[in-house]
């Protein structure tokens, strides 16, 4: 609810995946905003908001969002985000890059102190065994596709430093996306608290 107050009229709305994300839906659409445009992650995003009459355009007709919400799988003291236990991080962080304003809600169990694995990966279906052995170690989810057709892997190895393994990935050539975040990403992270309060924590770019 208190993501869904800061959705504006003639907003352009980027809305993310995941179990968090299927409950702010039903609050941004009990708003009645006129005007809205918004942009769904994935088909699970996709098929809710039009149950809930929100309307839907794709990111290249939308273009740069005013917003983007979505939720985190973990969250670390430093900023860093793991996302895409669902499998759509790579059209979540695209989402996210689109927009002007990034906001991250989490429950009060996904802050950590250092982010741990799983961390999701897509790569592409050609050559996917060696991408997978330059990920290593990584293991394949069976019977698993992203909403675009790649395949899905999960990261296992240790996390020491995010921005180095983050570099890493990205010099993959088969790797589609992975579900590390940068804080430089993130404008604000809204926690909900077990008294049912919500503390707001301003990202490192900013409100």
């Amino acid at each position: 609810m208190a993501a869904a107050e800061l959705v504006q009229d003639g907003m352009r709305v980027g809305l993310g995946t995941g179990t968090t994300v299927a409950h702010l839906l039903p609050a941004i659409a009990a708003r009645g905003l006129s005007g809205l445009r918004c942009v769904a992650t994935s088909p699970g995003t996709e098929a809710l908001a039009r149950e809930l009459g929100l309307p839907l355009e794709t990111l290249d007709e939308a273009g740069e969002l005013d917003i983007a919400i979505d939720g985190a799988d973990q969250i670390a003291r430093d900023g860093w985000i793991i996302k895409g236990g669902g499998g759509a991080q790579t059209r979540e962080k695209i989402v996210a890059e689109a927009a002007r304003r990034f906001v991250v809600i989490v429950s009060s169990d996904k802050p950590v102190d250092r982010l741990h694995p799983p961390i999701p990966l897509e790569v592409l279906r050609f050559g996917a065994q060696r991408s997978l052995e330059l990920l290593a170690p990584a293991r394949p989810r069976e019977g698993s596709v992203t909403p675009d057709g790649g395949l899905l892997a999960d990261y296992l190895g240790a996390v020491e430093d995010p921005a180095a393994l983050a570099a890493r990935f990205d010099r993959v050539p088969g790797m589609v996306g992975h579900g590390l975040f940068a804080p430089e990403m993130v404008s604000l992270v809204l926690m909900a608290g077990e008294d049912g309060g919500v503390r707001r924590v301003v990202g490192a770019k900013g409100t």
